[in-house]
């Protein structure tokens, strides 16, 4: 069966007036920055939007900045086209947006731990003077092996990014990466200095790594809603929660195997790649590691109708049931064809919008569990390949509607979603209080006791 999967941009690709046209073009994208904002206490969407590029370059606002786009980027797409991805790859930074999008950890809780995981990494490039460089057409042997002749005590350099056959990039102190490109260069290869702050994923960053292990003493990742690639080995993580903090912190100090995760994706039956967030990076490495793979990239609204049409065949046909439009692939309800995709579309709903509760404990038991439920909903239909019945749809939206309250939605915007919900999926006649203007004066106390 043929997949699509989602990929995340790490550093690098940032720039001034990334997100711009998501947050014009998707109400959506507008929530995710006022949430970071709200989550941070400062003004990061001020930051990445027109504010200058040195400041973006600091890692500690870099990280929880690509994070935040990334996470507009997939809740506008999701949103658009109402179905999810089989498996999610992101490269270093964007490892952690991947992990945040498939829920297996809070966005507000994302953007604190990227804020801290920058803060530590700049802490430790200040002390090392370091940089990055890619590398490009020799192969990996051979800059490996520079690196190990020419890395000693005070002067690392290493491979860093195992990006594609024909581009690995090299991190280390300033000079000792300079000496390396340009024995590298001596034997015919291009380089390219990257546009980060730091020598990531080197031996200069193990102080930031220790630090990160202290960090996430205790934290709770949930399971992800489906595979979730690590850096650290190019498979999906698995384990648990010990398990994928202890990637996350290994990934710090220790090469991207980008190559691997590609080579697992095409493995994994993916024949499709949507690259999630600022530029094309990701795009064109997918190209250059699986030639068979068709790759596109959504960073404004106006490229979401190219991609539509080049996933829908994938769509169409997946027995998880979800088609492009966000409905069941298999059986009719009994409210017709729309009504396919009534669970699908609460999915989307609840991940779409803004939190604005940080009671952890009443965020978990009035969110995520009801969340988990409405998905365990969606993997029933999966599994017996059909659309909901109408109990199962009143389920599923008495959920969401407990999610909504629960995240402090206000009832302006509440009642618009679970309108929407109600008259794209052609079920009126099951909530008819949530159509027309009878939604927002009495939809609320129906939908309380439909829950």
């Amino acid at each position: 069966m043929a997949k699509w999967a989602a990929l995340y941009p790490g550093q690098g690709s940032q720039y001034v007036g990334m997100g711009k046209e998501l947050r014009d073009g998707s109400a959506a994208a507008r929530r995710t920055f006022e949430e970071a904002d709200d989550a941070l206490g400062y003004k990061l969407s001020e930051i990445f939007l027109e504010g200058d590029a040195r400041t973006l370059t600091r890692t500690e606002f870099t990280q929880p900045a690509l994070l935040t786009v990334g996470v507009a980027a997939h809740r506008a797409f999701a949103e658009r086209l109402g179905a999810e991805p089989d498996c999610a790859a992101g490269h270093s930074l964007g490892e952690w947006t991947a992990l945040a999008c498939a829920g297996a950890i809070g966005f507000a809780d994302a953007l604190r731990l990227v804020s801290l995981r920058g803060k530590f990494m700049q802490e430790a490039a200040d002390e090392g003077a370091g940089a990055m460089c890619a590398v490009l057409g020799i192969g990996r042997e051979e800059v490996e092996h520079i690196c190990r002749r020419l890395s000693a005590p005070g002067a690392e350099v290493v491979v860093s990014n195992r990006n594609s056959p024909e581009q690995t990039v090299v991190s280390g102190r300033a000079e000792a990466v300079r000496r390396a490109a340009e024995e590298l260069e001596r034997l015919g290869a291009r380089t390219a200095y990257l546009n980060v702050g730091a020598p990531f994923h080197s031996p200069l960053m193990k102080p930031a790594a220790a630090k990160l292990a202290e960090a996430l003493r205790g934290f709770e990742f949930q399971e992800p809603r489906w595979p979730v690639l690590s850096n650290a080995t190019g498979e999906p993580h698995s384990g648990g929660s010990e398990t994928i903090a202890r990637r996350l912190v290994e990934q710090i100090a220790s090469p991207v195997r980008w190559d691997e995760a590609m080579r697992h994706l095409v493995r994994a039956g993916v024949s499709a790649v949507v690259e999630l967030g600022p530029q094309t990076v990701l795009t064109r490495l997918a190209k250059a590691n699986a030639k068979e793979l068709a790759a596109y990239s959504f960073e404004r609204p106006e490229q979401f109708s190219a991609i539509r049409e080049g996933l829908a065949p994938l769509l169409e046909r997946r027995p998880s049931g979800r088609s492009a439009d966000g409905g069941s692939a298999y059986g009719e309800t009994a409210y017709g064809d729309n009504a396919r995709g009534f669970v699908v579309r609460c999915l989307t709903a609840a991940v779409a919008t803004r939190n604005r509760n940080w009671d952890e404990a009443a965020y978990r038991s009035g969110a995520i569990e009801p969340y988990r439920g409405i998905e365990a909903i969606q993997e029933k239909l999966d599994a017996e390949e059909r659309g909901p019945d109408p109990g199962e749809m009143k389920e599923a939206f008495g959920l969401l509607i407990r999610i909504l309250e629960t995240k402090g939605v206000p009832e302006g915007e509440r009642s618009q979603r679970l309108r929407e919900i109600v008259e794209r999926t052609g079920t009126a006649a099951l909530f008819p209080e949530w159509t027309g203007d009878g939604a927002e004066a009495g939809g609320e106390g129906h939908a309380l006791r439909i829950g």
